[in-house]
C-alpha cells in the first residue's frame, strides 16, 4: 500500500488552472506536494505571486513544493551561458519559495548532431560546473533522462554514471515511467542496477493508446490505469519493494487530461491513486 503523502501533482496536468486553484485542488483530493513549471503558457513559476506569498499560501494549506520543473539543454555546450542564467534565476526562486529541488532536462532536439561520446562528455562538464551553485544554493539537481530517440540522454543508468563520474553530490535521478518504457534501460533494472538511493523523484503517468513506441509521444500520457501500457504501477512498486521511498508525482502530458473538467479530473485521479497504491 502507498500511503497518499507520498504522491504529488505536477502543475502540467492543470496547466491553465492558476496557482491558489491548484493547490486547492491537490487539497481537496487529499495530495499536498506539487510540482511548479516554468513552461505554463501566460505564466510564471509562481504566476502573479511573490515568493513570499508563496510560502504562506503553502504554510496555510500545509502544501509543499517540491521541486521546480525544468532547467532545459543542460546537457547542450553551446547553450551553457543561457542554461546557466536559468539554472540561477531558478535557484535564487527555490530558495526564496523553500522549494528543494530543480528538474534538469537533457537536449532533445532532432537537430543534435554530437556523438554519443560528445554528448557523455558535455553533459559530464556541465554537472561538474553547475555543481557549486546547486551546493551553494542547498538545493538537489534532478537529472532526468528523457527516452526518446532523439534524446541526448535517454538512459537512467547512464545518467547515474555520468552523476558518478562528475564527482557531485548534489544530483540524482528523476525516473519517469514513461520515459523508463521508452528509453534503452531494461524493465528489471528499476531497484536493482538502478539502485532506490539514486532516485531523488518518480514521474508517474500512462499510455493506453496502441501504438508503437517510436510513435508515441507527451500527448499519448494520461494517468495511470488497468490499460497502462507503460506498466507504470509495476515500476513503481518494484522500486518501492527495492527501498524507495520518495515521492510519486502524477505528470500526464495529454489533452484530453489536461482538458477535463476539474470535478472530473478529481475522480480520475482519486481512481488512479488508487490503483497505483494498491
Amino acid at each position: 500500500m502507498i500511503e497518499i503523502n507520498r504522491f504529488a501533482l505536477n502543475r502540467i496536468i492543470a496547466p491553465r488552472m492558476g496557482l491558489r486553484d491548484f493547490i486547492d485542488f491537490a487539497v481537496q483530493i487529499g495530495i499536498h506536494k506539487i510540482e511548479l513549471r516554468n513552461d505554463l503558457p501566460g505564466k510564471t513559476v509562481i504566476d502573479h505571486f511573490s515568493p513570499q506569498a508563496v510560502k504562506k499560501l503553502c504554510n496555510d494549506t500545509g502544501v509543499s513544493i517540491i521541486t521546480i520543473n525544468a532547467v532545459q539543454k543542460f546537457n547542450l555546450k553551446t547553450m551553457k551561458y543561457t542554461v546557466r542564467e536559468e539554472l540561477n534565476r531558478l535557484l535564487e526562486l527555490a530558495t526564496d519559495i523553500s522549494c528543494p529541488a530543480l528538474i534538469l532536462c537533457p537536449n532533445n532536439d532532432p537537430a543534435d548532431r554530437r556523438t554519443p561520446e560528445e554528448r557523455k562528455k558535455e553533459t559530464i562538464e556541465a554537472l561538474t560546473e553547475f555543481a557549486p551553485l546547486f551546493q551553494n544554493a542547498g538545493i538537489t539537481g534532478l537529472v532526468e533522462p528523457l527516452g526518446f530517440r532523439i534524446s541526448s540522454l535517454a538512459s537512467a543508468l547512464e545518467a547515474v554514471e555520468m552523476i558518478r563520474e562528475s564527482g557531485a553530490n548534489c544530483y540524482k535521478v528523476t525516473l519517469d515511467t514513461f520515459h523508463h518504457f521508452l528509453g534503452p534501460d531494461k524493465p528489471e533494472s528499476l531497484g536493482t542496477e538502478l539502485k532506490p538511493e539514486w532516485i531523488g523523484l518518480v514521474h508517474v503517468s500512462g499510455v493506453e493508446d496502441p501504438l508503437p513506441p517510436e510513435k508515441i509521444l507527451d500527448e499519448h500520457r494520461v494517468l495511470p490505469s488497468e490499460k497502462d501500457r507503460l506498466q507504470s504501477k509495476e515500476q513503481v512498486h518494484r522500486l518501492i519493494t527495492a527501498g524507495y521511498t520518495g515521492d510519486i508525482s502524477f505528470e500526464p502530458f495529454g489533452s484530453r487530461i489536461q482538458n477535463l473538467p476539474a470535478e472530473e479530473l478529481k475522480k480520475k485521479l482519486k481512481e488512479s491513486i488508487e490503483y497505483l497504491s494498491v
